[in-house]
């Protein structure tokens, strides 16, 4: 999140506004779900699992709606950073989306998937796949290949998933 918060420093005075705007409810999104995870893995409760199965879509939903406002930024580069920083965002919310899913039945993942309006395709060409593999790798310790497939895997089953 520190990324995303200075960003709009690096940016056009013209296209800061709109990154913030695009960006303005991830601090709250984060601290909630930070917060209702760790109320998981403390007492793993079915009514928090279900608290926890739509605030990840609803970070989701936001962060796929802030890369659609985001890739409406003129300057070139003031894109590649939004896009960037944004990116980042999605990387961790679609890892820990995946993670969700994996302990979710069937039904809680069709329900998830069907408060999904803003779907994986309309986002898909403003990702960088590649970064998304780096931040992987990096953060697990494991090979850049390694890192490729498993984004590749994810975004595979989510777009399955109806997301």
């Amino acid at each position: 999140m520190a990324t995303v918060d200075s960003t709009a420093a690096l940016l056009a005075p013209v296209d800061a506004p709109i990154f913030t705007a695009a960006t303005i409810g991830f601090d709250a999104a984060s601290n909630l779900l930070v917060t209702q995870a760790k109320a998981y893995l403390a007492n793993p409760t079915a009514s928090i699992l279900a608290e926890i199965q739509t605030q990840i879509v609803t970070f989701q939903q936001q962060v796929n709606a802030s890369l659609l406002q985001t890739a409406k930024i003129a300057d070139p580069a003031s894109q590649k950073h939004a896009l960037s920083a944004i990116q980042e965002v999605g990387t961790v919310i679609s890892a820990m989306l995946a993670l969700v899913e994996s302990i979710s039945s069937k039904s809680a993942v069709a329900q998830m998937a069907a408060r999904s309006t803003i779907k994986l395709a309309a986002t898909e060409p403003f990702l960088d796949k590649s970064q998304a593999a780096q931040i992987v790798a990096v953060h697990y310790s494991e090979p850049l290949r390694l890192a490729r497939m498993q984004v590749t895997e994810a975004l595979q089953y989510q777009r399955e998933a109806g997301f």
